[in-house]
């Protein structure tokens, strides 16, 4: 079996140092310079060759750089390392940018998606690693090599269950709009398997023109009932609120959300703490400062941790993708 080698670049380094914590190995070193001419180079100072790489890297935009400098830091760092000999690399990338925009609405419109997978194919990556993506078809027939797609659902359960054990009030899944409804009825079964009691299921019609949402109407019934409305993004954080205003208007009691990814983007984080929300409960796959009140974070390292020791071992790494 080939050594490991576990990198992250700087942006982004906690969370890749909480993965090597919970998967008990370091950190190799690397090194990233800026030129005087805005141009930069990323490197590995760590010997490779012949290694089993793995990049944990998710991309975001932040105060400091944009996910197009992540991406493309990203991309040359993958380049260097097949340069330098590695035997197999793997991008382990929680959050994987450009992934809402997965069809084609309008005339002659991009597919970000694809154009992402043929980037990272072509500079090396081998296997490339999520968390929740948007659109499960759109990022795996993107992609020409091996993708692995990580459930967040088994953490958010986790958070939830004993927060709903003794709930006397009927229990109802919501979905903020109809193209999560797959992704709410999965875990609406799950949860209810482990609560051992039945789970109504609602959603909430939507549709989007721009930046503009319109809808809102709620479809089912949680009157009385305590809520839990999932999601696998919050960005300006509008179709939550617009999710939770119709359970409120409509009677239900008690509501709770949980998203796999907080990118709390624009205004997102005055909005949230407004609403009437008992808690929003997000993971660590994007980092995060000055959260709502009612927010909490989940920790999602140990859970990628686990993918990158079953892929370096072959072991059935499938088991943490359904």
């Amino acid at each position: 079996m080939s050594r490991l080698k576990l990198f992250s670049l700087d942006a982004g380094a906690d969370f890749g140092g909480r993965v090597a914590a919970a998967l008990g190995e370091p950190l190799a070193r690397h090194e990233e310079r800026y030129f005087a001419d805005g141009e930069h180079k990323v490197r590995p100072l760590d010997d490779v060759e012949g290694a089993d790489v793995f990049l944990v890297q998710s991309l975001y935009v932040d105060p400091h750089s944009s996910v197009d400098e992540k991406l493309l830091r990203s991309l040359f760092f993958i380049g260097a390392l097949r340069d330098a000999g590695a035997m197999r690399i793997t991008a382990v990338m929680p959050y994987l940018c450009y992934g809402r925009k997965d069809r084609r609405t309008n005339l002659r419109d991009p597919l970000p998606t694809r154009y992402l997978a043929s980037l990272l194919e072509a500079v090396g990556a081998h296997t490339v690693v999520t968390l929740d993506a948007h659109n499960l078809s759109s990022f795996e027939n993107a992609f020409r090599c091996r993708t692995v797609h990580l459930l967040a659902e088994s953490l958010l359960l986790d958070f939830a269950v004993p927060r709903l054990a003794n709930e006397t009030r009927p229990l109802v899944v919501l979905s903020p709009d109809e193209g999560g409804i797959k992704r709410a009825e999965k875990l609406r079964k799950a949860l209810g398997e482990r609560l051992q009691r039945p789970i109504g299921r609602v959603f909430v019609e939507k549709y989007r023109r721009g930046e503009q949402l319109t809808g809102g109407t709620l479809v089912g019934k949680v009157a009385g009932a305590a809520v839990v409305i999932v999601d696998d993004l919050i960005a300006s954080g509008a179709t939550l609120c617009c999710a939770a205003g119709a359970a409120q208007r409509a009677g239900a009691e008690r509501l709770l959300a949980l998203a796999s990814h907080g990118q709390f983007s624009g205004d997102a984080r005055n909005e949230l703490a407004r609403l009437p929300l008992e808690c929003l409960a997000v993971t660590n796959s994007l980092p995060q400062v000055n959260l709502p009140k009612n927010c909490e974070l989940v920790d999602c390292a140990p859970l990628v941790a686990e993918a990158i020791r079953r892929l370096h071992t072959a072991g059935p790494v499938s088991e943490l993708t359904i």
